[in-house]
Parts: C-alpha cells; sequence; structure tokens
C-alpha cells in the first residue's frame, strides 16, 4: 500500500487536493481511500457525499472517511481508559473531569494513524490518501511515537505496578472489575507497538510520501520551508510540492496583472526553496471546487495521465542529523557538481541562504538550531556539511 499524506499552512485546499488525488488514483483502478484526520472536516463537503467515522465507498474503487476522534478513542483505547476513570473516580475525581485527564496525551490525534496500521495490515487498499490538518497538528501527530512511548514508559508501568498490589485488596471489597488483569496491560503495549510500527511505515520512502500545499504567496511559503525542514528532522520523506490556486493565463483582467506579477515571483521563489523537488500546479478555478466533476478537473490539471501514488522524488533536498555529544547538529544539503569556489552562505538566525554560481537556496532552521552557531562548513561527497555548535557547551566545541 502506498500513503501519500497531504499537508500545508490551514486554508492552502489541502482537502480538494486530496479528494482529487484519490479520485485519479481510483479511475486509474487502484483500490484508494482518501482519509480526513483534521478535526474540522470539509472532505465529505468536497466529494459531495455522506461518509463518517469508517469508510464507506462513495464511487467505483473509491472509499471516503472522516476519522472521528472519540469514535476511533473508544476503539483503540477505551478499555484501559474505562479502568482509568474508574480508578479516579473512586479518589473523588468527578467521572467526566476523571475521562479528560485519562486521554493520552496526544492520543485524540494518534488515534488516526492507528487506523492507518490497520489498513496496511489487511492490505485493504493498494493507496490512502491522507488529507491531514493545518501544519502545526500533522507534526504533533508524526511526533506523536516518540511522545507516547516516553508517556508510557514513565507513567503506564509505574500504574501497571501498583494494580500488583491493589488487585487483591480489590477483590476483597468486590471491586476487582476495575482493575485491569494483565492482559489489558499486553493489549496496551500492542497499541503502542503499533504507534511504532506507523512510525516507521511513515517515514520509509517506498511506502509513504508526504506532499506539501501551498499557495502562491510568500507567508505561505515561508511557512511550509519550515514544514518541510521539521518532516525532515523526524525522517519523513517529501516527493513533490503542490501549488494550488494560481491565476490561469486566460485571466486578462489588468485587476490582477500585480496579483499574477506576484505569484510568478513567489513560484520562482518556490524552486528557489525546494531545488529539484518536483513542483505540480493547479489553476485557481472560476468556482469553488466541490462534487465529483469538479475535483477530475482538479486532478487532471495536477497530474495528467500520470499515477498520483507513484514516488515522484528519490532525493533529498537537505537533511539535519545530530552529531557527537555536545548537542550539534549537521546540516547536509546535496549540491551535485558545485565547485566550493561557487558557493556562498549566508545565516540569519533562523534561515541559512546558500548561493551557488546564480543560483539561490532559502532553508529554514528548525527551533532548535536557532541559538546555535556554525563551527564550520565542508564540501564533503558532493554535499556541504554546515555543522552548528553551542558555544555554552563546551569551550572545544568549535575546533573539533
Amino acid at each position: 500500500m502506498r500513503v501519500i499524506v497531504h499537508t500545508g499552512k490551514g486554508g492552502v485546499g489541502k482537502t480538494s487536493i486530496s479528494a482529487a488525488t484519490a479520485l485519479h488514483c481510483a479511475e486509474l483502478g487502484l483500490k484508494t481511500l482518501v482519509m480526513s484526520t483534521d478535526t474540522a472536516h470539509s472532505l465529505g463537503d468536497s466529494l459531495d457525499k455522506q461518509i463518517g467515522p469508517e469508510p464507506s465507498e462513495v464511487y467505483p474503487n473509491l472509499w471516503a472517511q472522516e476519522v472521528d476522534a472519540r469514535y476511533s478513542m473508544d476503539k483503540y483505547w477505551g478499555r484501559v481508559q474505562r479502568y482509568m476513570v474508574a480508578l479516579f473516580s473512586r479518589k473523588g475525581v468527578e467521572d467526566i473531569v476523571a475521562e479528560e485527564v485519562t486521554i493520552l496525551p496526544g492520543f485524540e490525534e494518534g488515534a488516526h494513524l492507528l487506523w492507518i496500521n490497520q489498513y496496511f495490515k489487511n492490505k485493504d487498499f493498494d493507496v490512502l490518501i491522507v488529507d491531514a490538518a493545518p501544519t502545526a497538528e500533522t507534526l504533533r501527530l508524526l511526533s506523536l511515537p516518540d511522545v507516547t512511548r516516553w508517556w508510557f514508559e514513565r507513567v503506564l508501568t509505574l500504574t501497571q505496578g501498583v494494580t500488583k498490589v491493589i488487585r487483591p485488596i480489590s477483590k476483597l471489597m468486590r471491586r476487582g472489575d476495575a482493575v485491569p488483569d494483565d492482559d489489558a496491560w499486553d493489549q496496551v503495549r500492542d497499541l503502542f507497538d503499533m504507534l511504532d510500527h506507523v512510525r516507521a511505515l511513515l517515514s520509509d520512502p517506498e511506502v509513504s510520501s508526504m506532499r506539501l500545499v501551498v499557495n502562491p504567496e510568500r507567508m505561505v511559503i515561508k511557512e511550509t520551508q519550515r514544514t518541510y525542514t521539521y518532516l525532515n528532522l523526524y525522517g519523513y520523506a517529501t516527493d513533490a510540492i503542490i501549488v494550488n490556486r494560481i491565476l490561469p493565463d486566460e485571466v486578462t483582467d489588468p485587476y490582477f496583472d500585480a496579483r499574477r506579477q506576484r505569484q510568478k515571483e513567489n513560484l520562482t521563489f518556490v524552486q528557489e526553496a525546494f531545488g529539484m523537488m518536483p513542483m505540480l500546479k493547479a489553476p485557481l478555478f472560476s468556482d469553488e471546487v466541490g462534487g465529483l466533476e469538479d475535483l477530475r478537473r482538479l486532478g487532471k490539471a495536477l497530474y495528467g495521465d500520470t499515477n498520483p501514488a507513484r514516488r515522484m522524488f528519490d532525493g533529498v533536498t537537505h537533511k539535519i542529523e545530530s552529531y557527537g555529544d555536545n548537542g550539534e547538529y549537521i546540516l547536509k544539503v546535496p549540491l551535485g557538481f558545485a565547485d566550493k569556489a561557487d558557493i556562498d552562505l549566508y545565516r540569519s538566525r533562523d534561515e541559512i541562504t546558500l548561493r551557488v554560481g546564480p543560483y539561490r537556496r532559502n532553508i529554514v532552521l528548525p527551533s532548535a538550531l536557532h541559538n546555535l552557531e556554525i563551527a564550520d562548513a565542508k564540501h564533503v561527497e558532493s554535499s556541504l556539511h554546515i555543522r552548528f555548535y553551542n558555544p555554552d557547551a563546551t569551550p572545544a566545541a568549535k575546533g573539533h
């Protein structure tokens, strides 16, 4: 199964892009599911179909699902949560409050990941298209396996130890039904193993691709650069940039001349920012995109006769890796056959600008690097390696 995740700033048209991509895949004969993980669902409106928390077929080869967090949590977390609610309630906490505090941190979003695991395990579909929430929520979702594993190891294992003590007492008090048996904790371990498995699936470029949806507006592009950098940091492969709502050439009203010129400049900026990454373009339609016919037109504009599920980019435009034990990082930027003499490097607090001959590349840095300084920059095996160090860590850090 191929997994395609569309993410980007809110309002850029991710849902329409996801629905159009899914329809295009379905009409190529691929059994396709499009799944919305945004809490403010609009996938059903885009498809002009009634859909719910379980997949429903809306067109030949095409299924759709709007994941409901509460429904999913009950499906995957309900048994253990009911135990914990009972435990808190006996301590005097009201049931409704107990229910809220026993929600695993981030798990309302994380329940979406478990659906992906189910579909992959059961081989239900050829392609899964994920209409992801706006950028910040998506990044929280993708980092969830790390967060929940920490929570599990430090909190739930402690709780499990406590149950071994209180279970005999609870049985004497005829309250043993509120204390989970060992198989319940096995279920929790299985849940975390599933999250780890999904993390592995989403970070495998042969299986999954992240695609960043932008509008040709400078502010949107800048945020998308940050998203791309953070995705690299987590090890998720991005294989395309989708630029949506480009003014078509047939719009000749002088009122739009300035906007068209600005869009052209911003399209150049996208190419500078993402290098060799494929850029797919979709026009601004004269009316709101909704219903299968409009989605078909959008899919045709984006993909022509090609298969959207194929992997579109094998390279890495840049990568950030930790280095040594002193909190250092290396930013690796592939530069092909660039001559070292042609490379210039400029740095502001949150951005690196590279000039290679007449070409320029802007790389937005993650916040972890903002307060670090550049130790050196070396040309190594057709890549530029820029090393960042913490000047407060050790006096020798800069020199090694």
